[in-house]
């Protein structure tokens, strides 16, 4: 039986290389289902998502016809390993801090198994103070990190920020499956 793989695609630049990640889970044979924020939506459409995965998209915490217990436990409950990319400042502390205001966010706090997030942002904002207090409260409730590299940045300059390459994800979710077993 393949592996179920949730990938959360949260508001940022690097929401790009997110379909590359999931070209390449599926071409290993992974069954790969994608929940958007309504911020992601403005960097990628849910249909290059949808052509990729063969699936639906889940964007709404509340769809007209989806099953009685809504997205977040349905996704969830089928999940072997749920990765973040990008994951924003915005998205890792609502993880950090339990904040659950749309389906990405309560989804993250009713996953049982292992979490891997790949931050991405500013440089500036993964310098700041805050955003570090969030990331080190991520790793000590067990959530795994991947990034960020150095790089050029969509912000026209070069430092830490850069969403680590869909490879490398790849890898990381793929140490979790095996670490499962």
């Amino acid at each position: 039986m393949p592996n179920e793989i949730l990938i959360g695609v949260s508001g940022g630049v690097a929401a790009y290389k997110s379909a590359a990640l999931v070209s390449k889970l599926v071409q290993e044979g992974h069954g790969v289902s994608v929940v958007m924020t309504a911020a992601a939506e403005e960097f990628i459409g849910a249909a290059t998502f949808r052509a990729l995965t063969g699936r639906s998209v889940a964007t709404s915490s509340f769809p007209p016809h989806e099953h009685p217990l809504g997205p977040h436990i349905e996704l969830a409950r089928q999940a072997n390993v749920l990765c973040v990319a990008p994951a924003t400042a915005n998205t890792l502390a609502k993880a950090a801090q339990g904040i659950a205001d749309d389906l990405l966010s309560t989804l993250l706090l009713s996953f049982e198994g292992p979490v891997l997030m790949a931050p991405a942002m500013n440089c500036e904002m993964w310098g700041k103070p805050v955003v570090q207090r969030n990331v080190a409260q991520l790793r000590a409730d067990g959530v795994h990190l991947i990034g960020p590299e150095e790089g050029w940045l969509s912000c026209r300059v070069k430092g830490a920020g850069r969403m680590s390459e869909p490879d490398a994800i790849a890898a990381g979710i793929e140490k979790l499956l095996v670490a499962r077993e």
